[in-house]
């Protein structure tokens, strides 16, 4: 942000600055880069594009001048007192696409359920954000609330309040109606895994579906409940990344696609595991270092045509997450330690709060063992 204060302040007219045939855009001849120089309001704007490439120039400026036409807009709208309910979304999409720290996954959830509003309360994006009542915001959400989750009426709550907020930011209104409206309560998934031989025969029908990736369909069910790996995760681990020698798979950070804390974590192999990368590196022994282990992102569709089958609980990719934490501690493995396996930087709170009757069950199993009798 300083640096682009300091271009704009040194962006004067000159020798420096050649015109395009673009209007609004010019080049700054030094450095051979791009800004945006229009008047919006009677007021003169300059920025940096932060290219010196004229194509990329172009969409950035087309981008730059909607965006601030529209924040000059909302801001002459509040500045007469009628801000729009649709002013405060679009200021709110316009802080989201700034926050370099959300995922393109969370953007497009904001996106999701910013439509789901609207089309839940028509009309909302017209009308006045001060003329909202507390009636209005209570009424929406006994009729949203009829067949929604508890996940989902939570989320689109939460974009209604972040939408008074801003109107209360920029003085349209001083209170927020929608803070009456108390939040679904969520609860916990039952979770009902498979047992060994339930899950091996599950894998199996998998396996030989007859359909054109029903063998990596299965070795992606084997690889997400072998490693405990998230969906996204898996899709981005590479043969590089998986050390037969040292036992280890590495999990790569990667703010669009990987791992949901962005860091790197080394999971052991499991002796499952073991067994189906060396059964892999034989079946592909041209496979690059680059290349990712598995064949598919996804498989949902045939874990539900094999659930029903077998004759199990339809289960999801991250199921199979939680089948690998049961497991490693049913098998003895301390929460701690299954905690980091998995990637959490709790230090196993949100593992005791999933897993914790499992620990407990172990407890009392291995409590079963201590006597006080003569051998």
């Amino acid at each position: 942000m300083k640096h682009d204060i300091a271009e704009q302040s040194a962006a004067k007219p000159g020798n420096a600055w050649q015109k395009t045939p673009y209007a609004n855009l010019i080049r700054y001849v030094p450095s051979g880069g791009y800004y945006a120089r229009l008047r919006v309001n009677g007021k003169l704007i300059w920025r940096s594009l932060k290219t010196d490439v004229l194509s990329v120039a172009k969409l950035r400026l087309s981008d730059f001048e909607k965006q601030e036409r529209r924040r000059d807009a909302a801001e002459s709208a509040v500045g007469a007192g009628k801000m729009t309910a649709g002013d405060a979304i679009k200021i709110h999409q316009e802080r989201l696409a700034g926050n370099g720290s959300l995922k393109p996954r969370t953007r497009a959830y904001h996106a999701e359920r910013i439509a789901a509003l609207l089309k839940s309360w028509p009309g909302l994006d017209k009308k006045e954000i001060r003329s909202l009542a507390k009636a209005d915001c209570l009424n929406w959400a006994a009729k949203f609330g009829v067949d929604r989750s508890a996940t989902a009426f939570n989320h689109t709550l939460g974009i209604l309040r972040v939408l008074f907020e801003i109107g209360i930011e920029t003085g349209a209104r001083y209170d927020n109606p929608a803070s009456t409206i108390k939040r679904a309560s969520e609860r916990s998934k039952m979770l009902t895994l498979p047992e060994s031989e339930q899950f091996e025969r599950f894998v199996r029908e998998i396996e030989t579906s007859g359909s054109g990736h029903s063998r990596p369909c299965a070795e992606l069910v084997r690889f997400l409940a072998f490693g405990g790996f998230r969906k996204s995760e898996a899709a981005n681990i590479t043969w590089a990344d998986c050390d037969l020698e040292k036992g280890e798979i590495i999990v790569r950070g990667d703010p669009e696609t990987g791992t949901k804390n962005w860091t790197i974590r080394r999971v052991p192999m499991i002796p499952e595991m073991r067994k189906l990368l060396e059964r892999l590196k034989v079946a592909h022994p041209d496979a690059l270092p680059t290349q990712p282990v598995m064949g598919v992102r996804e498989c949902q569709r045939a874990m539900n045509r094999a659930a029903k089958i077998v004759g199990m609980a339809r289960i999801t990719h991250h199921d199979l997450r939680h089948l690998f934490a049961t497991l490693c501690i049913e098998s003895g493995v301390d929460i701690p330690t299954v905690s980091r396996w998995l990637g959490h930087k709790d230090g196993g709170a949100l593992a005791m709060k999933v897993y914790g009757h499992l620990r407990d069950q172990h407890s009392v199993a291995m409590a079963q063992r201590v006597t006080f009798a003569c051998p």
